[in-house]
């Protein structure tokens, strides 16, 4: 099994030098089997390139993103920041990613200074629920596979994967429009908060179609499956590290048209609340062509 990449070098997004009115900055590659850019990584690598025209002191804590084209996973992805508004306790940016000159993906974001407040959650308790370590990884289960190109994307990918229902990979046990999963960063993430944020947004994105996907019992392996992300909204809460174990509760209250909906919640280890997302999704069966 090859390497899986670098996360921090995945997210660290370069100034070309350009000068327009708009920051231009760049982003390394993410290969991929299918030659497809992921949009998980278009979306980290935006959240990256907006940050770094943003004080130090704002964090961001909503973004919402619309995928226009695909884009080539071999070559490198050019970023315009555009510097919408500064105002006295928020920044907000628009952030579009470019190949050959053409806008693969247009993002606004929000950032804010910290700011005492109203505060609630809906109570949540992990209570009884399994813990990461007593559930194996994809690749504990499937690293026999990876002779096979897309076993190899399943599990070359820098984050680790723990499933409490069973993973829909090879076949769907459990139909269902809700799963959960534990995820983390494989290796040890030290960054700033705002490269914490985009590789959460990076990891969100790979697993999002799944609970439409186990709603009708459609495994990954499904010969001539193809989904596409349309669209991606997400809102950061409270602080957390993506190198430490978060449960990743999705669902899928709708699907039709040939698009999926799906909404997730991310929860730390003590139940707090520190992330939430929605995304709509293309899905394209073999028989429905």
């Amino acid at each position: 099994m090859t390497a899986p990449p670098d996360l921090l070098e995945m997210l660290s997004v370069l100034d070309s030098g350009a000068r327009t009115r708009e920051d231009i900055l760049t982003g390394p590659a993410f290969p991929t089997p299918h030659g497809r850019s992921f949009g998980g990584q278009v979306l980290g690598q935006a959240i990256a390139a907006a940050g770094t025209t943003v004080p130090s002191d704002r964090a961001i804590h909503s973004m919402h993103g619309y995928f226009l084209r695909p884009g080539d996973s071999e070559e490198r992805m050019t970023f315009e920041v555009d510097r919408l508004h500064d105002g006295r306790s928020f920044s907000t940016r628009r952030t579009q990613a470019y190949q050959g000159g053409q806008v693969l993906m247009s993002m606004i974001a929000s950032f804010q200074e910290q700011d005492p407040g109203l505060e609630h959650q809906e109570p949540f308790e992990l209570g009884t629920l399994p813990g990461p370590d007593s559930l194996p990884s994809v690749w504990e289960k499937y690293g026999h596979l990876t002779s096979s190109g897309r076993a190899s994307w399943v599990m070359n990918r820098p984050f680790d994967f723990r499933y409490l229902e069973s993973d829909i990979i090879l076949d769907v046990a459990e139909r269902s429009n809700r799963q959960r999963v534990w995820l983390r960063s494989r290796d040890t993430f030290d960054a700033p908060a705002l490269l914490h944020a985009a590789a959460l947004a990076f990891a969100s994105d790979y697993l999002l179609l799944e609970p439409v996907m186990r709603r009708h019992g459609v495994p990954w392996a499904t010969p001539a499956l193809r989904g596409a992300s349309l669209d991606h909204a997400m809102w950061f809460h409270r602080p957390f590290r993506i190198d430490e174990w978060l449960l990743y509760e999705l669902h899928s209250p709708t699907a039709q048209g040939g698009r999926g909906l799906a909404h997730g919640r991310f929860y730390d280890r003590e139940g707090s609340l520190v992330a939430s997302v929605s995304q709509e999704t293309m899905i394209r069966l073999p028989e429905a062509e």
